[in-house]
């Protein structure tokens, strides 16, 4: 049973149920653009599919943020290189980083998931339209090759976003970042965006459950290249830059 902080007040544990009401109410009402992104996808109309997904995944999205009553801000965007695709790497604080980094970051990505999101209604098949991927990580051959084909749309033109922490920090701070995912970047070639969340886990987790409005301030570093590095070296190079962001988004 949920239980309620009383320091909370009254309006976020409305602000949640609405929150969560809309959530799956908006899934709803998208099913007939899920059918028609099918449908394109039959058809062979690859890059109006990818087109009407991004749009309506960014709506949904950005929606979810606005509807918590979040503040977001973005800076280094010009960072990010517009003619090629790119491994975005990120810190994982809190379950809001996913329609933050879809929503307000504008070149289209998609993600690199754990197995069980899959499984849930309407989000695992929009996730699946939208290219993402999903890893077993109790199951290693599964995983290599989730990791081979993320290199395929790498090198095809699809961005992808990893959390290499692998789960929410919860908090400011951060895990040491597992370097198997930074193989995507050496086996593409393309170049790594790291990518500082900060304050993504008021809005949710430091209540536990109940949501309250937050300001989040995500920082866009300029790219690494993989060239002749070693997965834990990217590994530790990604998140030496990516804590540096959190400290000066603090101060």
């Amino acid at each position: 049973m949920w239980r309620v902080n009383p320091d909370l007040k009254w309006g976020n544990v409305l602000r949640t149920i609405i929150w969560f009401i809309y959530f799956w109410g908006v899934l709803l009402k998208l099913i007939p653009a899920l059918n028609r992104v099918k449908h394109l996808q039959k058809t062979g109309n690859i890059q109006e599919r990818d087109t009407l997904v991004d749009k309506k995944v960014k709506e949904w999205s950005t929606s979810l943020v606005k509807l918590s009553g979040s503040k977001i801000t973005v800076s280094g965007e010009e960072n990010i290189p517009a003619d090629t695709a790119v491994l975005f790497v990120s810190n994982h604080q809190g379950n809001f980083d996913i329609p933050i980094l879809l929503g307000y970051i504008k070149k289209p990505k998609a993600f690199i998931s754990k197995i069980e999101v899959k499984k849930m209604p309407f989000i695992g098949t929009w996730m699946e339209q939208l290219n993402c991927l999903f890893m077993d990580r109790k199951n290693v051959r599964q995983s290599v090759q989730a990791i081979n084909e993320g290199a395929k749309l790498l090198k095809n033109g699809t961005s992808l976003v990893i959390f290499p922490e692998g789960t929410r920090s919860k908090g400011d701070e951060m895990s040491a970042f597992k370097p198997g995912s930074f193989k995507l970047a050496i086996k593409s070639g393309v170049p790594i965006i790291p990518v500082t969340i900060d304050g993504s886990y008021k809005i949710m987790e430091k209540q536990g459950f109940w949501i309250k409005p937050a300001e989040v301030y995500i920082t866009v570093h300029p790219p690494i290249y993989p060239q002749h590095q070693e997965a834990k070296e990217l590994a530790v190079q990604s998140q030496r830059v990516i804590k540096e962001g959190v400290k000066k988004a603090a101060s």
